[in-house]
Formats: structure tokens, C-alpha cells, sequence
């Protein structure tokens, strides 16, 4: 009897030793059950209470300082997986959760991890050793958490063993991003090097350059300290001092450090910037202490507590100066605010949280909501047992509208995030196998799953109207963009001035350089024209030079205005070669400005050719007379000509055309002579266009020259050839870009050119070749003669029906016998008057034509 009583006083003992967690299950937080088991890890209290035994047992103790900002994480993931299995992402499939509370301790969070790598439905809950997990059917599929870095790293290496991934919400550090030494871990967040380096930036770009900072004992802490050391150098920013605190709020000493701290604070006046890498627990009671003493500075906080409520709840929070920080991406939250106010009705038998969230609530009833989360957290402190009733209840529905105040929008949106990204893995390995079947698949697998297909070289990500990152569309980059790795989130942009890129292009091309070359097809068919009009122009010359003293030849103003015409056209067509080939500034200058005055001189001459035709079949005597006056030919030629070299040599001086490099067009790099000034251009064409209108208008008055000889004729066409031409050239050349804008003008050119020229000189030519028999002397003087007499008759003809008009009119009341005399009388009249003006007419002839005159028309 003795011996019984001995037992059970032993056994009592060790259970009451053991009362914090008897069984595995009195371990787990939340759970609910599903074909496929997702394991969450979170730090819903802030620190295990210490084991007062001697010595320290391998014992997990009883955890207090009840968090409502975790509690809510713990929901988002609950109502995260809840979401996906009330739609139809997962069509048949169930998604239960496994979620331990980690109390801020890595011992406890290797003890939920342990229970995460047992064997499934063994009931002995046991890890098996194997050298190849391939095969192995864990108890959960993935993995949710931790918060912190520090535990995840701890996590992450023992997940590493079976390859299960493990997706952080909110683990920052940036040596997770090491796939060798945590192969399986993700995370919806970025890392600390992103936000350390915005940091830096924001302190540089403000003007401090004298500043503290604190940070944690451990893996985040150091990390996040070495790289902001780096980033702030590279800014020339200098640090005045460097604290580090304790890790965990188990650590007796942290009381004692937050002190110190806030003593070098006050020690180094000048510092009045101080970055701050902690946790919401030491930053809570380090800005407690701050507010005691005075303590106003400039604190740079960091993702981990930047927006808590927690911190900024605290009572005159406002004395300790002004807050700058940093935050995750936010997301569309609305549905979970929903879920918290329905949160009475969620099924309460298999979650803990939820029971001791109602105890504490209900002790802390007649707390305001801005006092309600530090009475909760001194109440967790204590052990209360739980006693479930109407009231709390009551109470616990009437409060629902103050945890949406301590919802963080980014951390609850990465949550949702890291759910959502197992789900599509899952729903892409469930396609072709029966995932109601727990060994459908191996955790290892989903790694290799996306919800998105990977975006090759070429191709950017678009985010689907899904508030998920992970899943996305894949766009082909467009023109003059590129990616060059997988999965980017955006193409970068070619530098349009000298690289293009077609679409899905993985990189950038250097664009081309082109011009109107010498060796293009258009270039070549353009120079022979050109070189066929010199040829042209040099067998007119000859032919002209042997036929000196014919009359034809002399009729074309003399060997010396042909010359200067024929070396205008000759300049006119070698004038096209400067609009090919490479520009350079020499070339730019030279064509305008060559075309512009050749083509002048060259219309001049016409000009004074129109003039003198003019004049010498003009038998108006007060016309005669005025171009007798007007007809100076040096004189016209030298001034007409030199009003144009004023213009192209002030074109030159104030705006002279240049080389450009016409970055324009997508894939080429044009270079092209830039006119300098398109005033200047037009005024240089446009007084080239006038000159020719004025040699039109005379032409067109001497049309009715000789049948046999009619030079003003061609030349009216030849004008109008010219205008036709540089009408049509006016549109064509605004409209036209690239490299065949030059091939625009040098085709106008030629066809001016060539419309003059063969105007001008063809006919002559033919009557030279093939019409001698009327390139003589006494030919031409007859045809002269002919035209004159005519002339006259014509005018005199005109005399007599005049007066016989004004007989008509004086002489209406005769009889008809009467009629007959006085017309018979009127004839005789008529043909009096038609001799004395031949008379005049012959004499005046002879006078206006003498015989020199004669012989040079």
C-alpha cells in the first residue's frame, strides 16, 4: 500500500512537470482537417516563461504575452485557406492547416517543425532517417512562416532535409535569398537589401550624415547592420553609434541595454537620426522608456514595426519627434475585414487562439479600444483558467471593429499571398492525379510547380486581375524593349538615339546608320541621269559651237548666252552628286547653295531671251519703247543673279544648313543635311520661282512668233514644266523621311533640268541636223519677212473695219441705192488707208529692224 501510494505521488509530480504540454496536440494552436495539410508557424506570444527547475529540464513551458497583431496573422492565413477551399481553384480538394504558436523561440518553433517532418498517419509521430526522402510522405505539405528571420533560418535548415517548402510572409534578411544554403525557402516580401538601400538613399538625399543605429543580437540584426554600414559609405553617410540589444524578451538584460542605449542617445547631442532594425517588442518598450526621458529624435523605422498599432497607441508616442518608414506592398484586404466581423461564428472547438482571445477579452471588458491590446497582452502574463459563457461570447462579438484596427495591410496581404501561391502549386500538381489522396504528391515537388509558367528571355510578367504576384500572364516585350532573364517584371528600355530592339527581344541592336549611298540602286539610276544630261549639255555645246554662224544659232542670243545656259544645266546636273553620299558639312553647304545660283543664272538668261523675242516681233510702238528701255541683258543677269547670292550667302552666314543625325525612326540612325533654315530655303527657291513666272508671262505674250521658228513657244513650255515639277516637289518632300528625302529634290532638279534643256535647245538642235535647207540666211529673212507682212496687213485690216464701223454708225437713214454708193465709197476708202499703213508700217519696219537687227533674229 505504501508502494501504491509512493507511484502515484511520482506520477503527479511528473505530470504536474509537465503540464504546459502534455500531448503533441496540446501543442497545436488552430488545426482543421483537409485532403492536403498546410503547417503555419507563428509568434503569437512574445516569450516562453523560463523553467524555474534545477537543473533545466528539455521541457516546453508555458508561453505568455498574447500578441493581437500575430493572433491577426494567424486569421488571415485561416481565412486565406478558407477562401481557396470555398471556390474553385481546388474543385473537389480540401485544404486543412496545422498552425503552432512559436512564442518568439527557436526551441519552440524546431519542436512544431519536428512535428511538420513525422511521418503521415503514423501514429507514433515519428521522423524516419533515410538517405533519400524522394518517397517520403511528411505530415504536412508546406509550410507558412516564420515571422521572424532568425527563426525561419533555424526552420528553413531543418525543412531543407526533405526539400518542403517553406514560404516567409515576412523574414526579410537577405541571406535567405541564398538558394544554396535554403533551397526551399520562399517568400512574398522583398528583401532587407532593397529596403536598407532606400534607406540610405532617404538619409543621403535629406542632408543627414551623422547618425545612430540599433539593432538586434542576432542573424537579422548583424545582417541588416553589415549591409546598412555598406549602403550608407556608398552615400556618405557616417554612423556616430552602433547598439545591439537582445534577441528575445526572455533575455534577462534587455531591460538593462534599452537603458543604455537611451543614455548614448542623450550622450551624442548632435545625433538627432536614428535607424531602428528591432522588433515591435523593443521598440515598444525602448520608445516607453524615450517618452520618460525627453528623448525627441528623427527615427528611421524599418518593415518590422512601421506601421504597427502597437507602437503608435503608445500614450504620447508624439514626444519622441517624427517617424520615417518603410512598409510592404498593401493589398485589397476588404473580405478580410469581413471575416473579422463574422468571426464569432468560425468553429472555435479546434482553435485555441480563439478561446484564449475571448478569455482575455473578457477580463479587459471595460478597457477602451485604445488600451485594449496592452491589457491584453498584461493579462496574458497571468495564468486565468478559461470558463466559456454567454457574456464573453456577447462580448467577444460586440469588439469585432477593434482588431480591424490592428490588421496590418502588407503583413495580412503577404499572408494571403504565400496561401494563395501553395494553392496554384497544388491546383497544377492536382491536374492529372487525385489529390484527395493524401500521397498524391511529395512536398519537394510543389517547388518545382509555379500557379504562372515561367517568362522566358523576351517576355515580361503582367499581373492577372488576381491580386496574387505569383500568377501572371507572360507579354512579349515590345519594340525597343528587352529582357534578358527570366521571369522580369518589366523590359528595359534600348537607348532610342543609337540601339533598337524588335519585339520579344532579349537584347539591344545598334541601329544603322544610313544615308542616300552611292552604291543604291536609286543613287546609281539618279547619276546616270545626271551624267546623261552633262553628255547632253556638252553635245549641244559642240553642235552649236561647229553651227556658229548660222542662224539659228545666232537667233539663240549668240554663242555666249548658249554657253552660259548650257554650263548652268551642266552645274545643275552636277549639282546632284552633293545630295549623295555621306553628309558632311561641306556637302550640305555647297548643293543648295550651287543649285540655288546655277538655276538662277540659268533663268536669267532665259529671262533676257524672253525680252529681246519680245521686242523684236512687238510692233506696238509705246511697248517697244518701254522694252527698249528695260532690255539690258548684262545689266538683268548680273542683278538677278546677284539678288540670289545675297540670299544664299546670308543663309549661309546666319543659318547655314549642318549634318544631323536623325534619331527618329525606330531601327536606322538617319544622317541628313538639316537646312539650316526652311525660311531661308524657301526664300532661295521661292525668287527662283518668281524669276520664272515673270520669263513665263513674256514667253507666253511672243507665242505667235513664226510656225517654222517659235522660241518663245518652248520656252512657255519649258516653264511650265519647271513649275509642274517644284509644285508636285513641295508636298512630296514634306511627307517623305529617311534616307530618300535627298532623292526627292534630285529628281525635281533633273526633271527642271531636263525640261529646260530640251526645250531650249532639241528643236534647234533638229533644225541644225535635219532641217538645213532652213538654217540659211535668206530662208530665215523670208520667214521674217512673211511674219511681218503679215503683221501688217493684220493691223491694217483692223484700221479699215474700224472706220468702216464708224461709217456704219453716221450714216444709218440712207436709202438702199444710197447704201450701195456710200459702201462702194467705203471700199475705196478702206483700201487707201490699207496702203498709206502698209507705207507707215514698211517704214517703220525698216526702221525698228535694221539690217544687223534682222540678221541676228
Amino acid at each position: 500500500m505504501a508502494l501504491l501510494i509512493i507511484l502515484i505521488t511520482c506520477f503527479m509530480i511528473i505530470l504536474a512537470t509537465s503540464q504546459p504540454c502534455q500531448t503533441p496536440d496540446d501543442f497545436v494552436a488552430a488545426t482543421s482537417p483537409g485532403h492536403i495539410i498546410i503547417g503555419g508557424l507563428f509568434a503569437i506570444h512574445e516569450k516562453m516563461l523560463s523553467s524555474e527547475d534545477y537543473p533545466r529540464r528539455p521541457q516546453i513551458q508555458k508561453c505568455v504575452g498574447f500578441e493581437i497583431s500575430v493572433f491577426l496573422q494567424t486569421l488571415a492565413m485561416i481565412h486565406s485557406i478558407e477562401m481557396i477551399n470555398n471556390s474553385t481553384l481546388l474543385s473537389g480538394v480540401k485544404l486543412g492547416y496545422e498552425i503552432y504558436d512559436t512564442c518568439t523561440e527557436v526551441t519552440v518553433a524546431m519542436a512544431a517543425t519536428l512535428r511538420f517532418l513525422s511521418k503521415f498517419n503514423c501514429s507514433k509521430e515519428t521522423v524516419e532517417f533515410k538517405c533519400d526522402y524522394s518517397s517520403y510522405m511528411p505530415r504536412v505539405k508546406a509550410v507558412i512562416g516564420s515571422g521572424y528571420s532568425e527563426i525561419t533560418m533555424a526552420v528553413s535548415r531543418m525543412l531543407n532535409l526533405q526539400l518542403m517548402p517553406q514560404v516567409g510572409y515576412e523574414s526579410t534578411a537577405e541571406i535567405l535569398s541564398d538558394k544554396i544554403r535554403f533551397p526551399s525557402f520562399l517568400r512574398t516580401v522583398p528583401s532587407d537589401f532593397h529596403q536598407i538601400k532606400a534607406m540610405a538613399h532617404l538619409i543621403q538625399k535629406s542632408g543627414w550624415n551623422w547618425i545612430g543605429i540599433i539593432t538586434t543580437d542576432d542573424d537579422y540584426g548583424r545582417l541588416a547592420l553589415n549591409t546598412f554600414i555598406i549602403q550608407a559609405e556608398a552615400n556618405n553617410v557616417c554612423i556616430a553609434f552602433k547598439e545591439v540589444l537582445p534577441a528575445f524578451l526572455s533575455d534577462n538584460t534587455i531591460e538593462v541595454r534599452i537603458n543604455q542605449t537611451l543614455k548614448k542617445i542623450i550622450l551624442e547631442a548632435q545625433v538627432n537620426v536614428i535607424v531602428v532594425f528591432l522588433r515591435q517588442f523593443h521598440v515598444f518598450d525602448l520608445f516607453n522608456k524615450a517618452i520618460e526621458m525627453n528623448i525627441n529624435k528623427m527615427w528611421i523605422a524599418s518593415d518590422n514595426w512601421s506601421t504597427a498599432t502597437k507602437i503608435t497607441t503608445i500614450p504620447n508616442v508624439k514626444k519622441i519627434g517624427k517617424v520615417v518608414g518603410f512598409t510592404f506592398r498593401r493589398g485589397n484586404i476588404s473580405a478580410f475585414h469581413s471575416f473579422l466581423q463574422n468571426l464569432h461564428l468560425l468553429p472555435s472547438d479546434s482553435n485555441k487562439l480563439l478561446h484564449e482571445y475571448a478569455m482575455h477579452l473578457s477580463a479587459c471588458t471595460y478597457v477602451k479600444d485604445t488600451d485594449l491590446s496592452q491589457c491584453i497582452f498584461n493579462h496574458s502574463q497571468r495564468t486565468l483558467a478559461y470558463k466559456a459563457n454567454k457574456a464573453i461570447e456577447r462580448n467577444f462579438f460586440m469588439r469585432n471593429d477593434f482588431l480591424q484596427d490592428y490588421a496590418e495591410p502588407g503583413l495580412i496581404h503577404s499572408i494571403q499571398l504565400a496561401v494563395f501561391a501553395l494553392g496554384y502549386a497544388i491546383r497544377d500538381l492536382c491536374q492529372a492525379r487525385d489529390c484527395q489522396n493524401p500521397n498524391a504528391f511529395q512536398p519537394w515537388e510543389q517547388i518545382q510547380s509555379k500557379c504562372s509558367k515561367e517568362c522566358s528571355p523576351g517576355q515580361m510578367k503582367k499581373t492577372t486581375r488576381s491580386q496574387h504576384i505569383c500568377c501572371y500572364e507572360c507579354e512579349n516585350c515590345p519594340e525597343n524593349h528587352y529582357s534578358n532573364q527570366t521571369d522580369m517584371p518589366h523590359c528595359l528600355l534600348c537607348n532610342n538615339e543609337t540601339h533598337w530592339a524588335p519585339v520579344r527581344s532579349t537584347m539591344c541592336f545598334e541601329k544603322e546608320v544610313e544615308y542616300l549611298n552611292w552604291n543604291d540602286s536609286l543613287a546609281i539610276l539618279l547619276l546616270i541621269l545626271s551624267l546623261l544630261g552633262i553628255i547632253f549639255v556638252l553635245v549641244v555645246g559642240i553642235i552649236f559651237t561647229r553651227n556658229l554662224n548660222t542662224p539659228v544659232v545666232k537667233s539663240s542670243g549668240g554663242l555666249r548666252i548658249c554657253y552660259v545656259i548650257l554650263l548652268c544645266h551642266f552645274l545643275n546636273f552636277a549639282s546632284t552628286s552633293f545630295f549623295i553620299g555621306e553628309p558632311q558639312d561641306f556637302t550640305c553647304k555647297t548643293r543648295q547653295t550651287l543649285f540655288g545660283v546655277s538655276f538662277t543664272l540659268c533663268i536669267s538668261c532665259i529671262l533676257t531671251k524672253s525680252l529681246k523675242i519680245l521686242l523684236a516681233f512687238s510692233f506696238d510702238p509705246k511697248l517697244q519703247k518701254f522694252l527698249k528701255c528695260l532690255y539690258k541683258p548684262i545689266l538683268i543677269i548680273f542683278t538677278c543673279t546677284s539678288i540670289q547670292v545675297v540670299i544664299c550667302t546670308l543663309w549661309l552666314i546666319f543659318a547655314a544648313p549642318t549634318v544631323e543625325v536623325n534619331v527618329s525612326l525606330p531601327r536606322v540612325i538617319i544622317l541628313e543635311c538639316e537646312e539650316g533654315s526652311i525660311l531661308a530655303f524657301g526664300t532661295m527657291l521661292g525668287y527662283i520661282a518668281i524669276l520664272a513666272f515673270i520669263c513665263f508671262i513674256f514667253a507666253f505674250k511672243g507665242r505667235k512668233l513664226p510656225e517654222n521658228y517659235n522660241e518663245a513657244k518652248f520656252i512657255t513650255f519649258g516653264m511650265l514644266i519647271y513649275f509642274i515639277a517644284w509644285i508636285t516637289f513641295i508636298p512630296i518632300y514634306a511627307t517623305t523621311f529617311g534616307k530618300y528625302v535627298p532623292a526627292v529634290e534630285i529628281i525635281v532638279i533633273l526633271i527642271s533640268n531636263y525640261g529646260i534643256l530640251c526645250c531650249m535647245f532639241f528643236p534647234k538642235c533638229y533644225v541644225i541636223i535635219c532641217k538645213q535647207d532652213i538654217n540659211t540666211k535668206s530662208a530665215f529673212l523670208k520667214m521674217i519677212y512673211s511674219y511681218s507682212s503679215h503683221s501688217v496687213s493684220s493691223i491694217a485690216m483692223s484700221h479699215a473695219s474700224l472706220d468702216s464701223m464708224n461709217g456704219n454708225v453716221t450714216m444709218t437713214n440712207l436709202s438702199s441705192s444710197g447704201k450701195s454708193a456710200t459702201w462702194q465709197k467705203s471700199k475705196d476708202l478702206q483700201a487707201q488707208a490699207f496702203a498709206h499703213t502698209c507705207r507707215e508700217n514698211a517704214t517703220s519696219v525698216s526702221k525698228t529692224l535694221p539690217r544687223k537687227r534682222i540678221s541676228s533674229i
